[in-house]
């Protein structure tokens, strides 16, 4: 399963007033907070496999300069925005895609948890508040009133099967409100699931002050929580040469004269880094999540194991600080191939890659690694409860 957040960001916001569209404001009195599209990036962070911003076109240059987000132009209208976004990912393996506005900014975790949960057993889910208050008809004055009955208040995430959004979308014609309008047109149930106050659009003037304070009442929160819970796990593994013309270091294919031994891909480094976040906490190790009495894990690649380990760590509330792996090895060399490593594996655990360290040293011609009969690997995880 993967899992995509397509933000939509092409909007001009012009309610909201300001030179600037409402999702490249900061949120706060400095210039220097982070800005409406920064919250709400953030959000999603610890749920998804990756996130696509559809920004308009005259927005190019401050969508490139977001980290770790995948930039669409977007379109003349929001559906429009959203069909293109939905194009641009297809064939690149998401199986869900979860379409949020940029100007909910505050969607809290709890929101798209719902909706994750309701897609385990759905096509389509979105969130929505029921209506409570007296419903009237009118223009100046009321002319009839309204059952609230079975009306809600939409708001997003909205979830989806992506191949089934993606159909539904190309054969919509005209304007939609949302993504729940396209997919019904399809025929497509979506369930309803819980939202939240917290989750509404940033649209006037004033919502910036009423977002400013959710996040002061938040930050507040925190503070009284009690202290950060800090963990630290270390891991170390060994993989031996045999015959063969790569290995697998780290997510990053090397060529070599030889390769590493291993029940799986023997990524030595992804494994004494698994090992060090299932440490942390105090989880075991990956041969306790994964036997290799079990013939299905045989020749299966490592991300697996750090993609499991990692999503554990966040169903128990925890994110990673930082992590560190240092290769023990004569040959190959590392240096050159040390920046794609960080980068495969920021991109495997959804974190930025200035959190993950990989670096190599040789053990001076000294015991098995030095003797080139195998590779070893030590690595330590930081991982943070706030």
């Amino acid at each position: 399963m993967t899992v995509t957040a397509l933000i939509v960001a092409a909007g001009r916001g012009t309610r909201a007033g300001g030179d600037t569209p409402k999702q490249w404001r900061s949120l706060g009195a400095d210039p220097a907070c982070p800005r409406v599209i920064d919250h709400t990036i953030a959000a999603f962070r610890p749920f998804v496999d990756s996130i696509a911003i559809v920004h308009h076109a005259d927005d190019t240059e401050l969508a490139s300069q977001l980290d770790d987000v995948i930039c669409i132009t977007g379109g003349a209208s929001r559906s429009d925005s959203v069909r293109l976004g939905l194009e641009a990912l297809q064939g690149s393996g998401v199986t869900q895609v979860l379409i949020h506005d940029a100007a909910r900014a505050l969607v809290p975790a709890s929101v798209i948890e719902n909706v994750l949960d309701a897609l385990k057993t759905h096509a389509g889910a979105a969130p929505a508040l029921a209506v409570t208050d007296a419903l009237w008809r009118g223009t100046d004055h009321v002319d009839g009133t309204q059952d609230r009955a079975g009306i809600w208040r939409a708001q997003t995430p909205q979830g989806f099967d992506f191949e089934t959004i993606l159909s539904a979308h190309a054969a919509f014609q005209g304007a939609a409100n949302d993504d729940v309008e396209v997919a019904r047109a399809a025929g497509v149930s979506v369930a309803i699931c819980e939202g939240h106050e917290d989750n509404f659009k940033i649209t006037h003037a004033h919502d910036f002050k009423r977002a400013e304070d959710v996040l002061s009442v938040r930050d507040k929160n925190k503070k009284d929580s009690g202290p950060m819970d800090i963990r630290l796990g270390n891991g170390y593994d060994v993989h031996r040469f045999g015959a063969g013309d790569h290995v697998w270091l780290c997510g990053v294919k090397v060529p070599h004269n030889r390769c590493l031994q291993g029940h799986s891909d023997a990524d030595v480094g992804m494994h004494a880094l698994t090992d060090a976040i299932y440490g942390a906490l105090a989880e075991g190790d990956i041969g306790q999540h994964f036997p290799p009495s079990d013939m299905q894990w045989k020749g299966a690649a490592s991300d697996i194991f750090l993609r499991h380990a990692i999503a554990l760590a966040r169903s128990k509330g925890f994110e990673l600080g930082n992590c560190d792996v240092t290769l023990v090895c004569e040959h190959p060399k590392i240096g050159p191939q040390a920046a794609a490593m960080r980068a495969a594996l920021a991109d495997i655990m959804s974190v930025e890659v200035d959190r993950v360290s990989v670096k190599a040293t040789t053990s001076e011609r000294l015991g098995f690694t030095g003797r080139e009969e195998g590779i070893a690997s030590i690595a330590t995880a930081t991982l943070i409860k706030r």
